[in-house]
This record gives structure tokens, C-alpha cells and sequence, in this order.
């Protein structure tokens, strides 16, 4: 579950950007938050990212604790394009993870937090 300042913004980011599918949403006015859930399939086949949004609340701080989402995508480099062409921000571009050889890179969403893209062939 990622927290977010701006629910509209996140959701375009992770369907338009990365691709992934809206799944669901959900508003619960008693306590004031809204919900929404992503992913590239549903659960239990597929990860569902949950975003939330804490009614008038647009920033939080990332703390020490977070590091990062990884997605395995087919080509890194082809990923990146397709990311930056959509408006995307790169924060590490393409290249071989240090000390291996996995190419990875590192994509940052609205909000700042880092998304990782792994190659899986």
C-alpha cells in the first residue's frame, strides 16, 4: 500500500505510465479515505498495488524504511521509451545492476516513490 497525495494523479500515473489496470476503487466517507487498486491482472493471479488517499492530506514523508516497487518488464530499454514518451520520470536509466549483470533501471511516480524495472527475458 503506497499513500498518496493526489488519488486522480497516482491512478493516471500507474495505468497511462506503466500500463496497469484500474481494478477497483472504493471511498469510505466515516473515516475519510479513498482506495484504489491496480495491477496488471487481478489477485490471486497477479500483485495488486493499493493505493491510498487520506482525505486532505498531499504529502507525506518517504521515511528511511521504504526502498523500492519492482516490476520485471521484457526489455528495460523499450520500458523506459514507452515511460518517458507518457511523461514519465527515469531517475536511473538502463544499465547493469552494480557488481551484476541484470539490466534494471529506476522510474520515480508522482508522488516520489521509486519504481524499479528489472529485465526478464
Amino acid at each position: 500500500m503506497l499513500r498518496v497525495g493526489d488519488l486522480q494523479r497516482s491512478i493516471a500515473f500507474y495505468t497511462q505510465v506503466l500500463g496497469m489496470t484500474l481494478l477497483r476503487t472504493r471511498d469510505n466517507p466515516d473515516y475519510k479515505y479513498s482506495l484504489a487498486f491496480l495491477g496488471y491482472g487481478s489477485n490471486p493471479d497477479h500483485a495488486e498495488l493499493e493505493l491510498t488517499y487520506n482525505w486532505g492530506v498531499n504529502t507525506y514523508e518517504m521515511g528511511t524504511a521504504y526502498g523500492h516497487i519492482a516490476l520485471g518488464v521484457p526489455d528495460v530499454h523499450a520500458a523506459c521509451e514507452k515511460i518517458r514518451s507518457a511523461g514519465g520520470t527515469i531517475t536511473r536509466e538502463p544499465g547493469p545492476v552494480k557488481g551484476g549483470s541484470t539490466v534494471i533501471a529506476f522510474v520515480a511516480d508522482p508522488d516520489g516513490y521509486k519504481i524499479e524495472l528489472i529485465e526478464r527475458h
